[in-house]
C-alpha cells in the first residue's frame, strides 16, 4: 500500500514574522515528512478573508488538511513538528 498524498493549506496574516516563520516551518515539515506527498497553499488572509471564511478559520497561522479526510487543523506554533504530525494525523516516511 502506497503512503498517502495529503493536501494541506496554511492561513497567514500579512507579512509579519509570525506569517514567515508559519511558512518555513510548514514546508520544512513538508519536505521532511511528506516529500513529494504533498500540495501546499499558502493563502494569506489580507489579501481573500473569504479563504478564511469558508475553511472556518477563526485564528492564524493555522494550517489544513483537507485530504485525505477527514479534515484536521492545528492553529499556532507550527515549529514543533512531532506536534504538527499528530495533530493533522499525518503519516510521516522517515
Amino acid at each position: 500500500m502506497s503512503a498517502p498524498h495529503y493536501d494541506l493549506t496554511l492561513f497567514v496574516s500579512g507579512a509579519s514574522d509570525l506569517s514567515a516563520r508559519a511558512v518555513a516551518d510548514t514546508r520544512r515539515l513538508c519536505d521532511t515528512f511528506l516529500a513529494g506527498r504533498f500540495e501546499l497553499s499558502v493563502v494569506d488572509l489580507h489579501e481573500d478573508a473569504g479563504a478564511g471564511r469558508r475553511s472556518e478559520v477563526l485564528a492564524v497561522p493555522a494550517l489544513v488538511r483537507t485530504g485525505p479526510p477527514p479534515t484536521r487543523k492545528i492553529v499556532g506554533d507550527l515549529s514543533d513538528s512531532d506536534k504538527v504530525v499528530r495533530a493533522l494525523g499525518l503519516s510521516v516516511v522517515s
